[in-house]
């Protein structure tokens, strides 16, 4: 396991430029774009929002995150030379040249963005972020800005999930970068399942950038390409203690085989020569880091006398064994099978060090599987989980939205068919309000020219889908939870490290009151409106069943 401690900021902003170029985009932002500019609309001030509509895995919260690479991808978004001509040959032949010229000019310099800090934990409905620029410019960034935080928050959202049905003491390793969308959905998951609660990662590239503590061992298939021990090289290792003289290992660990058999009455004609030259072999190379996996043939019969006599070889030259990793069949039965031969190998031979091996469990983990090790008697110390995290297979899109709420100053509201796609128009504040127990309990969306709730004192607002129905609180305590972070082609807010940012979810995650975190039927957050924001939602409405809105009124 390795932890970098250097500086990975430039690496991760030019990771962005090559990941998330002004192109990464769909076709109809530019075609938009040309059309505002035809129309001479295209510096017109436009307010947009972020959002999504419903809480992921039927669950009770989800976490913001995408934040960091939106502020990059904002810093650094210019469309060069090459892009432009290739806009050029596919838009309508018809395009007026000169909006190419325009296209050229384009940056964020004009583009202020407000948002939620990243590891916040949200809710539906909420406005995420605001991004407020010349109408054109704000309309170009809409698909990436999607593109960066839909999957960040809902892998982030999976992987507090797993943190919190595993418990506070038991090690998470992701190790799903084989099963994810591509490299860059692997890269993605493996910081953003970190920053939700997860330890560790197999994924090389993510500790690079991202500082991600690493970790590894050995697959099945190093296991199963040794055969017998003349495949063992070098045959020898040194001592801790300094004495010169290298040891047979392999003379070494075969008398601690038989003396590990005779303890538990195994049976030496079971047990694989290719997995014991296997072993040795890796604990020949890295003695201090031996940890292999047990499972290749028999966990009971084979996988554990071998890496015990291995185990209690290096114990004599005086390193350190680190565990084992079972990958297949009943875990927590194995695990309890496992801890007890080690607790009979630490009494009987008076090896401490087998008092704390560590076991790891890996085989298609779910957030019920993980459920379920809580239920049952188990040993795992570290679980690795891929698949179902990375993918998130409950739910793989969390549905984020980027809409319209203000041109000139003026609001815009989308009025659906379908009230669940209807918007919530005008530049709005956003305040968390906390009891006198410090739980979050309601988030007020407010107009932006409306004064701030203050503690202590009673106000009326219009709990979201609760059929216009006005209601009292008063909160303990407030917070505000919109900063700005970008302005002015600038990023004002200090760009958070994984691990600060990790942080945040933990400290974010503790204030919720333990029923809207429950894994299965959590209690409905509540988010309202405020009752001048609520009139407008209902003017505007009113207004748009007016017959003087419609073009062929009378």
């Amino acid at each position: 396991m390795a932890v970098p401690s250097r500086n990975t900021c430039g690496l991760m902003e030019r990771s962005i430029r090559e990941r998330v170029p002004p192109l990464l985009t769909d076709l109809y932002q530019f075609t938009m774009a040309y059309a505002y500019w035809r129309a001479g609309r295209h510096q017109e001030p436009a307010v947009f929002e972020l959002f999504f509509r419903d809480n992921p895995f039927s669950g009770g919260f989800s976490l913001f995150a995408g934040l960091h690479d939106c502020l990059l991808f904002l810093r650094s978004f210019r469309l060069t030379d090459e892009d432009v001509e290739f806009l050029r040959s596919v838009l309508p032949p018809a395009t007026d040249p000169a909006f190419f010229q325009f296209l050229r000019s384009l940056d964020c310099s004009g583009v202020t963005l407000r948002s939620v800090p990243e590891g916040t934990v949200v809710f539906a409905r909420v406005p995420l972020m605001e991004v407020a620029g010349p109408l054109a410019v704000v309309q170009l960034l809409e698909t990436s800005l999607l593109c960066l935080v839909n999957y960040a928050s809902l892998v982030c959202s999976n992987a507090a999930r797993f943190r919190l049905a595993a418990g506070p003491r038991r090690k998470l390793l992701e190790m799903g970068l084989r099963r994810a969308q591509g490299p860059d959905g692997g890269l993605t998951a493996s910081r953003y399942t970190h920053i939700g609660g997860f330890d560790l990662t197999s994924n090389v590239q993510a500790g690079f950038l991202f500082g991600i503590p690493v970790a590894g061992t050995m697959a099945h298939s190093y296991v199963t390409s040794f055969t017998s021990l003349e495949e063992v090289w070098p045959q020898t290792l040194v001592a801790v203690n300094g004495d010169p003289d290298p040891v047979d290992f392999i003379s070494l660990t075969k008398g601690w085989l038989g003396r590990v058999c005779e303890l538990l009455g195994a049976e030496p004609g079971k047990i694989r020569e290719g997995e014991l030259a296997a072993f040795l072999s890796y604990a020949i190379a890295y003695p201090q880091n031996f940890l292999p996996v047990i499972d290749s043939y028999s966990v009971n019969c084979s996988g554990v006398l071998n890496f015990c006599a291995v185990a209690l070889a290096l114990c004599e030259l005086g390193y350190r064994p680190m565990g084992v990793r079972l990958d297949s069949g009943d875990l927590c039965r194995q695990s309890v099978d496992v801890r007890r031969v080690f607790r009979l190998c630490s009494e009987h031979f008076s090896i401490s060090t087998f008092d704390s091996l560590i076991i790891v469990g890996t085989n298609n983990i779910s957030e019920q599987s993980m459920v379920e090790f809580n239920k049952k008697e188990n040993e795992i110390d570290v679980v690795g989980v891929g698949t179902h995290l990375v993918t998130c297979t409950k739910q793989p899109s969390l549905g984020c939205v980027y809409k319209l709420v203000e041109v000139r100053g003026r609001p815009r509201m989308k009025i659906s068919e379908d009230p669940e796609k209807s918007t919530v128009p005008g530049r709005k504040a956003v305040y968390r309000l906390v009891d006198t127990e410090g739980h979050p309990f309601l988030d007020l969306v407010s107009l932006a020219v409306e004064s701030p709730p203050e503690a202590g004192l009673p106000l009326s607002c219009f709990p979201l889908g609760c059929d216009n129905t006005a209601r009292s609180v008063t909160p303990a305590q407030v917070t505000c939870l919109r900063q700005e972070a970008f302005t002015k082609g600038q990023v004002t807010q200090p760009l958070c490290s994984a691990a600060e940012t990790r942080a945040k979810v933990q400290s974010s995650l503790q204030t919720l009151h333990p029923r809207h975190k429950r894994l299965q039927e959590p209690d409905s957050y509540t988010v309202a409106l405020s009752e001048k924001l609520h009139n407008l939602v209902t003017e505007i409405r009113r207004g748009s069943s007016n017959n003087s809105n419609f073009l062929l009124a009378n």
